[in-house]
């Protein structure tokens, strides 16, 4: 169906217990539906929607293989935030609602100091602590979305407000009115903090001296409110997490702390608050918390105090007690201006008080790095992690300048390190667009909506209103999908508003610069020179769309991708179901739509959507969208960004294979390893 994972021809390997991602045997995998043809895997006593399809022809007919991607990406953590949650709702994001600069506790154990052991982990039964990580993360991003989605049509209120209001008797319209719009905006990003601590889902809650499982030095965080809902570092502005006299008090803490003196510091954010910090990579003066005017330009304006955080970096240096430390650096690709990066573990050797550049005493931390960690991936002046090229005279294997032969926005271009003769892809016709088989026809029975120019209000729009009167997309970095949906129904060539209404955001062609590039064993794969945040569209999923029965007899064609959103609509064969009413569609009843009726056949022409590859634990999901027409048995297919995705990650999804589901002629099982490397792989890709 997609990517080029498996352009060699499948191999038969010896018979394996199937596993879960997480590890543990699978109970059973059973066969549903369709006389067998559906499968889908069972562990735990949960069906997983790993699904996928098999047909065994006999006689003389060719086997054919079907693959098709599971389009839920991933359980959340959490609800989905509540429309009710009011910003006056916020806790003090400063203490997690506990005592000065600590946390309320819920347990914990193991050796909090050299980072092994016990319930720390709080991974639960079959994930990775890496798996958590991103679960977590995106149950943020979910819940920053749906606030950005309320802001956003908070200030279109104040907005059209404010234009109803004569000129004469505001002196702000035409130019001023950006006040007002900004004081009707709030910060999402505290709000999605505060609905996941009120929740009780931040990642480790209990604050831990040294490393946290699932997040490795190099880590990168977009936000300082991302490392609050992982745990990293607490404190959504101060630059210094420690642990209080409540953590002394603690009967699980009592012998795992005995001796030492509270506070004691866990995590440092370096991230130029303060105009005497000094970075000279692996050693640092930390300058100590207090006494700037918090109006960001790094000023003293009165001496410091040995109290709090700035105590607490003393204990820790006496204790002998190591320090996590992160670096902030500039970086556009954020909405708050900054990356943050883990760069591991330091101790802090001295400290002493001083005069500072302004005049008033500060407290000064040398720390250094630990010895035995992953080499730094940041440096005093520059970000360097993952840095991509700026131009094509920067790469090295260039094979092909542009795939596409001039029909994206940017230029795709091909990279072979990997053969000794390299060559690009060949064997397919680039095409952007979806293309038609001959006897099809696409429905254009769309109504479309009245708006004009923009679609602005949810209530009046005919379109919005089959969004469960709302706009899936919010405006925020050039348009975002605020979750997965059952369907998201965007504007068509019927509506009254233009081309770049936020509600046509997957019309808008490629907004990120692209790379197909080799691997070693997985063939072809893509990858982005830009970071793209959660949500943003990647790339439609172009093809041939054809009827499924007329290609039932085509092999060796990895490139098949059933649309099967309808079948997902249902919650067929462990599907995860998509929030969305879309019964006024179709017939659930009809046995018919237990079968994909249509596919995309992208075997020899496509986009770049067809050299994307697996993953066990992707960071793209896919979504049903309709705009032409509404048959959601020939919908659209759409990639989107599942995580933020930086640059020079390689971008994939997960082709929902059940295991054991593919026969060769023989009648045998054949099984393919999977070389996904994610942390949950189940090892094999069938």
């Amino acid at each position: 169906m997609v990517g080029d994972a498996i352009e060699r021809a499948p191999v038969a390997l010896p018979m394996v217990p199937a596993v879960s991602p997480g590890g543990e045997e699978i109970a059973s995998v059973e066969a549903t539906a369709s006389g067998g043809r559906r499968c889908s895997l069972r562990w735990m006593g949960k069906e997983r929607p790993y699904y996928g399809r098999r047909k065994v022809e006999t006689g003389t007919k060719k086997q054919v293989v079907r693959k098709r991607a599971k389009l839920d990406f991933g359980k959340q953590v959490s609800e989905a935030p509540s429309a009710s949650f009011q910003s006056g709702e916020l806790v003090d994001l400063n203490t997690g609602g506990g005592l000065e600069g600590e946390a309320v506790l819920n347990g914990g154990g193991g050796n909090a100091v050299n980072g092994e052991g016990g319930d720390w982990d709080q991974t639960g039964p079959g994930k990775s602590a890496q798996a958590r990580v991103k679960e977590t993360l995106r149950a943020f991003n979910s819940h920053y979305l749906h606030f950005v989605q309320g802001e956003e049509q908070r200030c279109k209120q104040v907005e059209a407000k404010l234009s109803k209001v004569p000129k004469s008797s505001n002196p702000k319209r035409g130019g001023g009115c950006e006040e007002d719009v900004k004081r009707a905006s709030k910060r999402p990003d505290l709000k999605a903090i505060s609905k996941m601590i009120k929740m009780g889902t931040v990642l480790y809650p209990e604050k831990r001296i040294g490393h946290l499982p699932g997040i490795d030095v190099g880590h990168q965080f977009y936000s300082r409110a991302e490392m609050v809902v992982v745990g990293l570092h607490s404190h959504w502005l101060n630059g210094i997490d420690y642990m209080g006299q409540s953590y002394a008090k603690l009967v699980i803490y009592k012998e795992q702390y005995k001796g030492y003196k509270f506070p004691l510091a866990v995590c440092i954010v370096l991230s130029g608050m303060y105009e005497d910090d000094l970075d000279n990579s692996e050693n640092i003066v930390y300058t100590g918390q207090g006494g700037h005017d918090l109006l960001g330009n790094k000023h003293q304006i009165r001496d410091q105090k040995m109290e709090r955080g700035n105590l607490a970096l003393k204990n820790s240096m006496e204790n002998g007690l190591p320090v996590r430390v992160v670096r902030g650096h500039e970086s556009a690709s954020s909405y708050c201006g900054k990356i943050y990066t883990y760069d591991g573990l330091y101790k802090v050797g001295r400290y002493w008080a001083e005069k500072g550049i302004s005049g008033f005493t500060v407290f000064k931390y040398q720390l250094k790095r630990l010895e035995a960690q992953p080499r730094l991936m940041t440096g005093q002046v520059r970000f360097t992690h993952a840095q991509a090229p700026t131009s094509f005279s920067e790469l090295q294997g260039l094979v092909c300048p542009d795939i596409s032969g001039g029909q994206e926005k940017f230029p795709i271009p091909v990279t072979n390190m990997v053969d000794d003769l390299p060559v690009a892809p060949i064997g397919f016709t680039y095409q952007k667009s979806l293309q038609v088989a001959d006897n099809l026809k696409i429905p254009m029975n769309t109504v479309g909506c009245k708006c004009k120019g923009y679609c602005i209000d949810p209530r009046t729009c005919a379109c919005a209103r089959l969004n469960g009167s709302d706009f899936p997309y919010v405006h925020k970095d050039g348009g975002r999908l605020v979750e997965a949906k059952a369907v998201v129904f965007e504007c068509g060539p019927n509506c009254g508003c233009g081309v770049d209404c936020v509600n046509r955001t997957s019309q808008q062609g490629l907004k990120y610069r692209l790379e197909v590039f080799r691997t070693p064993n997985k063939g072809w794969a893509v990858r982005s020179w830009d970071t793209i945040p959660s949500g943003a569209p990647i790339c439609e999923y172009t093809g041939i769309l054809r009827k499924t029965d007329d290609v039932e007899n085509v092999s060796e064609n990895n490139y098949i991708f059933d649309i099967d959103c309808l079948q997902t609509m249902q919650g067929l064969d462990g599907r995860a179901r998509r929030p969305g009413d879309i019964s006024f569609l179709t017939n659930f009843d009809d046995k018919k739509s237990e079968v994909p009726e249509y596919c995309i056949d992208a075997g020899s022409i496509g986009n770049v959507a067809r050299f994307i590859n697996h993953s066990c634990q992707p960071n793209l999901f896919v979504q049903c969208i309709l705009s032409l027409h509404h048959d959601i048995k020939m919908a659209k297919i759409m990639l989107f960004a599942a995580d933020t995705i930086s640059p020079l990650q390689e971008l994939t999804y997960d082709y929902g294979y059940a295991l054991d589901s593919v026969v060769g002629s023989d009648g045998k099982i054949i099984k393919m390893p999977c070389y996904c490397g994610a942390a949950d792989c189940r090892k094999r890709l069938y």
